[in-house]
């Protein structure tokens, strides 16, 4: 894979890479679940990852998707990634379900993480559906490093949740919670015993998320939630309107208006300023920028709060600026 452009962010500075990959397999290991492996054309090394991390498969031109990789960062031949057949696909899964067969060939960029895995004695991991993905990498970081840990896995039924095998290895450290056997998680047991030594890490659907948030915003000690959404949280309009800003690109000499209607992603891209981009929706980090000067209107899914606070970076798709100037170091 080849090196692409460099975002600097607050966490991390990534380089990104892209290149296309084959499909070493294919394999169902859940209903509508598939579990790709892929590998690089020329047998070389694919780059680093840690857990939490995604990668972008461009899919077409036009359709790109964000998955986590669920496989071993030790592995530097392969990496892994599940996808779910979303009943209201807008063509991402299915075209990975119905075109990604053993031997085809798929381009990938990445990978980032903007889910890592800090350092804790203590985890709780909390998994829905889909969600175990990235939740995989992190019980075998946390088992390595002799952390406490626990996994609550949910989903509608037994036949759709993917790695039941795979977990089974971790004995009563893993409690399934299939919807038409035990009903839904039971986050006030699960969360009912807050405790400054411990994290917690929830990756699934938006009711989940936010239920999630709901149990920890109270008791839990600050920053012990980390969170990965599959959609954009709703974001307000103000009340007043969207309104223009003043636009200064740094590194480009620069110096634009972004009117009520663009977003600061678009009015870079016209400006002739490579951006990558790849959600359009605040959730997959892609587009991260450095912030120089100027408050940003933080509207996107992937900071925390104190990653807000500090008022450094960015996600221009839908961020955008509460002062009258923005500078980037762009």
């Amino acid at each position: 894979m080849s090196e692409g452009s460099t975002i600097s962010g607050t966490r991390t500075t990534v380089r990104e890479h892209e290149g296309d990959l084959v499909v070493e397999s294919a394999e169902v290991v859940a209903e509508d679940v598939v579990v790709l492996t892929l590998v690089d054309p020329d047998g070389d090394s694919l780059p680093p990852w840690t857990p939490g991390a995604h990668v972008d498969l461009i899919l077409t031109e036009d359709l790109i998707r964000q998955y986590s990789l669920c496989g071993d960062p030790s592995d530097s031949r392969t990496i892994r990634v599940a996808v779910l057949r979303s009943p209201d696909s807008r063509g991402g899964s299915a075209l990975v379900h119905d075109r990604l067969r053993t031997g085809a060939t798929v381009r990938v960029r990445g990978p980032r993480n903007h889910f890592p895995l800090i350092a804790s004695p203590r985890y709780i991991f909390i998994g829905g559906g889909i969600g175990i993905t990235p939740i995989l990498p992190m019980i075998a970081e946390a088992e390595a490093s002799r952390a406490d840990w626990q996994l609550y896995y949910g989903g509608r039924s037994r036949a759709s949740m993917a790695f039941l095998d795979e977990l089974t290895r971790y004995g009563d450290r893993v409690t399934l919670v299939p919807q038409d056997e035990l009903g839904l998680l039971d986050l006030t047991t699960i969360l009912g015993d807050p405790r400054a030594d411990t994290l917690v890490y929830c990756c699934g659907p938006e009711p989940l998320l936010a239920a999630v948030e709901e149990r920890c915003a109270t008791d839990w000690p600050v920053a012990a939630l980390h969170l990965e959404r599959f959609a954009a949280k709703v974001s307000q309009a103000p009340a007043g309107g969207e309104r223009s800003f003043e636009l200064v690109l740094a590194g480009s000499g620069l110096t634009l208006t972004v009117p009520p209607d663009k977003s600061v992603f678009q009015v870079i891209e016209e400006a002739g300023v490579s951006v990558l981009g790849s959600c359009h929706e605040g959730i997959c980090g892609t587009c991260e920028q450095v912030v120089l000067d100027g408050e940003v209107d933080h509207r996107d899914s992937v900071l925390s709060e104190s990653e807000r606070a500090a008022n450094d970076a960015m996600m221009v798709c839908v961020s955008r600026c509460s002062s009258d100037r923005l500078t980037l170091d762009l």
